[in-house]
């Protein structure tokens, strides 16, 4: 019998969204030829690695139910993602992804803003959610944080709508890059986090 996580013995997470956070937002990308790291996201990454905080990439991939690309295509492309972040140094704690679409698949509990993906990983990786950070450039990606009681920063990019901005100016936290959201999070914490599991 496994025994019941206590709230000291869980650890606050990075959850990061992937496109237009961590890399360039190709809408949709199937090859990996097509990742592009974010200038800077690799070295804020880094810094949250340093500190002992798991990084959680939380994504939403609809495309594979709208057939734009494939469950193969898609793996493909997370692994060079996390090639390039481990050449840069950056240790990937785990990814999650959401492949539906509603209209076609109908409703389901993971795609953001829906908190399915995040109690996943809290869930088989110990994590406080609470405690931890919810980063990326859609409302979408900040708004489970809000949710959840934990901090929530949108890191506005070229897509980001302009309703996305004004929601999280109002309920959450706007940065201009990944670091900065990730200087935030350090700042919240009340204690530095000394090991990942």
């Amino acid at each position: 019998m496994t025994r019941a996580m206590t709230s000291d013995s869980l650890r606050p997470a990075c959850f990061v969204d992937r496109d237009g956070t961590i890399m360039a937002d190709t809408h949709y990308p199937s090859d990996p030829a097509q990742v592009r790291l974010i200038a800077g996201a690799a070295q804020a990454l880094a810094e949250v690695n340093a500190r002992g905080i798991p990084v959680v990439i939380v994504t939403n991939q609809g495309g594979i139910a709208r057939g734009y690309l494939t469950e193969a295509q898609y793996e493909t492309v997370r692994a060079r993602l996390e090639s390039l972040l481990a050449a840069a140094g950056v240790t990937v704690h785990a990814t999650y992804h959401c492949p539906h679409w509603e209209p076609i698949t109908g409703p389901c509990d993971c795609r953001k803003p829906g908190l399915g993906m995040y109690r996943r990983a809290a869930a088989e990786h110990g994590l406080d959610l609470a405690r931890s950070v919810y980063i990326g450039d859609r409302w979408r990606d900040v708004k489970p944080g809000v949710e959840l009681g934990g901090l929530g920063v949108l890191v506005p990019g070229p897509d980001t709508p302009d309703d996305d901005v004004a929601q999280a100016r109002t309920h959450a936290h706007v940065v201009p890059a990944l670091h900065d959201a990730v200087s935030l999070h350090f700042a919240a914490l009340p204690r530095a986090i000394d090991h990942v599991g």
